[in-house]
């Protein structure tokens, strides 16, 4: 295998490559913590590796403590427990380790350890991000352990606020990790359907991204050859699990649509985000189901970026047409479920996942301006499978 190991400094700073996690005490130090809060979620606080990570850190000086108190979709009690436990234990930052749920939780936790306001008064509506108080903000590293959210270099979090049942984007531009650390052996143990799910998750990023009407073209590639990357290697990725290259350029891709999408999102995480907040369901998972219902609604709008993407892909076809095609023969190697109903959801609240979904703040990058009627529709043809 090629040498995959990098120290990259875009969007932050940036150590890829096996074995990397090896530097967390050191990077720890560089950035003036000794005593870090280590957030991540129950299943991985339970691995081995985990501890074993807490006493590498120890062994070099660097005495941080676990904190797992972490939902699938977190919430925002999850992250008062997290402040809480940041305090408590007499903490200086933290490291947010696991998958996109950890990643967010621990950076809004770093954000709210200072802070007067309570969580949802900064919301990514407007210039709330101005009401923050930097100065209340603790450090974070990064470490992500599956590709998908790519949160590791995003400067938000996105928490379930279980009274009004919807999801939330909290945000401020000092939210991005001052360190990430990508280590694809932290990957290699990931069940090959999560690593479908998240790796589609990336795709999706990348995907709405590209296909957002904003003018941003470095955005716009970065979100090709984040796509490409995935069509390549996600796959590998999905049949042999221990295949390092495929693993790294996973995280890479992962990275790579988070950055992108800064350009915007769309209708498949507009009404994502709405069924996470009602039934706690795997995001990747939603936004890999719901990927082919909203390229079809897109259509007329996005036909010619598809085209332009289908050539770049080298796919058999160059057509809209023709990237449906291959999106949905991805999905079936992966054993991602063509319609919402496979998973347990039906369509009993569509009026009220349509009027969600208008409201979340993803929809205003989707291509087309939908409606909370054209929402509801989407989600009904998701739900039944119709194409």
């Amino acid at each position: 295998m090629p040498d995959f190991h990098a120290n990259w400094n875009y969007p932050t700073a940036i150590s890829l490559g096996s074995g990397r996690i090896g530097v967390l005490p050191e990077a720890c130090k560089q950035q003036g913590m000794v005593a870090p809060l280590l957030v991540t979620d129950p299943g991985l606080a339970a691995l081995p590796f985990v501890q074993g990570i807490v006493d590498r850190c120890h062994t070099a000086g660097v005495c941080c403590a676990i904190f797992s108190g972490i939902r699938g979709n977190p919430t925002g009690q999850n992250v008062t427990d997290g402040v809480a436990a940041y305090h408590a234990g007499g903490h200086d930052g933290v490291i947010a380790l696991g998958g996109g749920s950890a990643l967010d939780a621990g950076k809004a936790v770093a954000l709210m350890t200072g802070q007067q306001r309570p969580l949802w008064d900064f919301e990514d509506c407007g210039d709330n991000w101005q009401r923050v108080d930097e100065a209340g903000m603790a450090p974070v590293i990064a470490v992500p352990t599956t590709a998908g959210t790519g949160s590791e270099v995003g400067r938000a979090s996105v928490i379930t606020d279980t009274e009004q049942q919807r999801k939330r984007i909290i945000f401020h531009p000092r939210m991005l990790p001052i360190q990430v650390i990508l280590d694809p052996e932290l990957t290699v143990s990931l069940p090959a359907s999560i690593t479908a799910a998240t790796g589609m998750d990336a795709l999706s990023h990348n995907l709405e991204a590209y296909c957002a009407p904003f003018y941003h073209p470095m955005a716009d590639g970065i979100a090709m050859e984040g796509m490409r990357m995935v069509k390549q290697y996600l796959p590998t990725a999905f049949a042999n699990g221990q295949d390092l290259e495929a693993r790294t350029h996973m995280l890479s891709a992962s990275m790579m649509g988070a950055t992108a999408f800064q350009k915007g999102l769309g209708g498949m995480h507009a009404i994502a985000h709405s069924l996470g907040a009602l039934y706690d369901a795997h995001h990747g998972l939603l936004n890999a189901i719901l990927m082919p219902y909203i390229l079809k609604a897109n259509e007329a709008a996005i036909e010619n970026r598809i085209v332009r993407l289908a050539r770049f892909l080298a796919l058999d076809t160059n057509s809209f047409n023709g990237f449906m095609e291959w999106v949905l023969a991805l999905r079936d190697q992966l054993g991602i479920p063509h319609n919402l109903s496979m998973i347990g959801i039906d369509t009993s609240q569509a009026e009220r996942i349509g009027e969600m979904a208008v409201a979340d703040p993803s929809a205003g990058g989707n291509p087309v301006d939908l409606s909370a009627e054209h929402y509801s529709a989407i989600f009904v043809d998701a739900v039944n499978g119709r194409l």
